[in-house]
């Protein structure tokens, strides 16, 4: 299917590792200029290197935590030309007793999560109204909908970015431009393979025995049963940029393998 894609210039966010570099990989694949994100420097060149034969692809390091920061990245990007796709994938969490979540760790979790994006939605979505053109896409989670006791702060951060992002669309009435959430579920990358991997050794399992375990016991709504690849998530959020999902405007598209228990 021809996405209308080849061109675009597309911003991904957190895009050095996991879901959003895969998802940056997809947009190259299907002819987008790709802007890589990420902190440090040195990370972003390496990505950019590795996917530098697939297509058009720049690195911008910047901490979207800070407002200076995300001067510099907005900066930087106008320099390239006009963004057509904004893509929030830049998120932290942590297993973590609520008790024991200090005033500044939160902080820190919405300065990352929610803020990174209401910046950047604050600075292209104007744009994009004004050209009548644009895509934004929020990368929330599933425990946005249903939150997880033991990441309490990470699932009030992905409803805030739900609700942002259809608030948003509201803004977007009669235009050629749509903003849409994204809700994942339990996706393997390699943050969560470590995590995974550390969690079977302590109960003394083997990993794939632990994972079919995980889903028994904690996700036992999951009608897939099994941890969803990157790539399916990044394929749906290619899907919702492209030309051919122009009707799609305001959802919160669940890419969870059926775990919120829900019509």
């Amino acid at each position: 299917m021809e996405l209308g894609l080849q061109n675009k210039i597309v911003l991904v966010t957190g895009s050095t590792a996991g879901i959003g570099k895969v998802t940056a990989k997809c947009f190259l694949q299907e002819g987008a200029t790709v802007i890589i994100n990420g902190r440090k420097q040195e990370t972003v060149d390496r990505v950019v290197n590795e996917f530098s034969n697939l297509g058009k692809v720049y690195g911008i390091a910047a901490d979207l935590s800070k407002q200076d920061e995300t001067r510099k990245l907005t900066e930087a990007i106008e320099r390239i030309g006009e963004l057509d796709v904004l893509v929030n994938n830049l998120g932290v969490f942590e297993v973590k007793e609520f008790e024991q979540v200090t005033d500044e760790e939160w902080i820190r979790y919405f300065e990352v999560n929610v803020l990174s994006a209401i910046r950047l939605c604050r600075y292209f979505l104007p744009k994009m109204l004004k050209r009548n053109t644009g895509r934004i896409l929020n990368l929330a989670s599933e425990a946005g909908i249903k939150p997880l006791p033991q990441m309490i702060p990470y699932s009030m951060t992905k409803t805030s970015l739900i609700s942002l992002s259809r608030g948003l669309a509201e803004l977007t009435k009669g235009k050629n431009v749509t903003v849409n959430s994204i809700l994942p579920g339990p996706t393997w990358t390699e943050g969560v393979e470590n995590y995974m991997q550390g969690a079977a050794k302590a109960e003394g399992q083997d990993l794939d025995t632990f994972i079919q375990d995980y889903f028994k016991v904690n996700e036992p709504t999951s009608l897939i049963q099994r941890f969803a690849s990157a790539e399916e998530v990044a394929n749906t959020i290619v899907f919702l940029a492209s030309s051919k999902a122009s009707a799609i405007n305001g959802t919160a598209q669940r890419v969870e393998g059926g775990i919120i228990r829900s019509l």
